[in-house]
């Protein structure tokens, strides 16, 4: 494959991706088809037993306008389902979540704006918010990162690991770090605090949450039969688990996208000309990650360079 063209390369690349989205499609289809159907037999049965009972008591196209009015007043957030005194849609720890979910791109669609200037200081909100958002990513990273690979560092040099061996150390070791406290953990108390939601369901919510999809098809809108105080907390502390946990899964992306061997895919696609001394060396070759100190293969360390 080394001597193809680059366009071949380029539409080979597109070509994989279409093909693993049809991929996802036809397996996504063949598992949710058989359940939505039941689902919209069992609400059609619903419907007919309701009408068949108390058709007679409303008028023709009652029900089905009343439920056009309450679905569309869902999409924006707003339910007259339980108890919904207690908790508004607006209160300021919800706005907080909501801005958040826009700063993040989470957009569990939860809530959303009713007004035309609510709608037009959204899109600004955005357009100024998300580059400063991403601003103050890259600025944490570049804190954050030489910090987190000062164990692989004193490990590399205690091992004599190749750089190679010590970034790929590194970037499974922080992925694993990532997956246990801000997915696994999360899960499992999400898991505790909803008996009606199972783990593989709170898990699914984390996932969403921190890789941006946010299908808003579970938390964080419900809950609102909990004590008020408690909801407002969940809030509040869900704000918190997006900001921090977003910023630790940038930082492992960003230390898996500088692996040699991803390093290598991309040049393989982005350019025909031979691999660097960058390209092989990867993020152990880069000045942030302070391996310059590693001593040759036949020079035994006795001690580990400061970080």
């Amino acid at each position: 494959m080394g001597g193809l063209r680059p366009w071949a390369r380029y539409g080979l690349l597109i070509v994989a991706h279409l093909l693993a989205l049809g991929l996802g499609a036809a397996v996504l289809q063949a598992l949710e088809g058989p359940p939505a159907r039941q689902l919209q037999a069992q609400l059609r049965a619903e419907l007919a037993t309701f009408q068949a009972e108390y058709g007679a008591c409303l008028p023709t196209g009652a029900l089905e306008e009343l439920l056009g009015t309450a679905l569309a007043a869902q999409a924006h957030g707003i339910s007259s389902l339980g108890n919904v005194s207690k908790a508004g849609n607006w209160d300021l720890p919800s706005a907080l979540l909501f801005t958040a979910s826009i700063l993040t791109t989470t957009g569990y669609g939860h809530m959303a704006p009713l007004s035309a200037g609510g709608k037009a200081f959204c899109v600004v909100y955005a357009a100024l918010g998300l580059p400063a958002s991403l601003a103050l990513v890259a600025t944490l990273r570049h804190c954050l990162l030489p910090l987190l690979s000062c164990p692989v560092a004193w490990v590399a040099v205690r091992w004599q690991l190749t750089p190679a061996r010590a970034a790929l150390l590194q970037a499974l070791g922080l992925g694993l770090l990532v997956a246990g406290i801000f997915v696994l953990l999360p899960a499992l108390l999400l898991w505790g605090l909803q008996g009606d939601d199972s783990l593989l369901e709170a898990i699914y919510f984390c996932f969403g949450s921190l890789s941006t999809i946010g299908l808003g098809d579970l938390l964080p809108g419900r809950g609102r039969d909990l004590n008020p105080v408690l909801y407002h907390l969940g809030q509040i502390a869900l704000l918190g688990y997006l900001l921090l946990g977003l910023l630790a899964v940038l930082l492992a992306v960003e230390t898996f996208s500088e692996l040699p061997q991803v390093r290598a895919l991309v040049k393989f696609f982005g350019s025909s000309g031979p691999l660097t001394a960058e390209d092989q060396g990867g993020i152990l070759g880069q000045d942030e990650l302070a391996l310059s100190t590693l001593p040759p293969s036949t020079a035994a360390p006795e001690q580990a360079p400061a970080c």
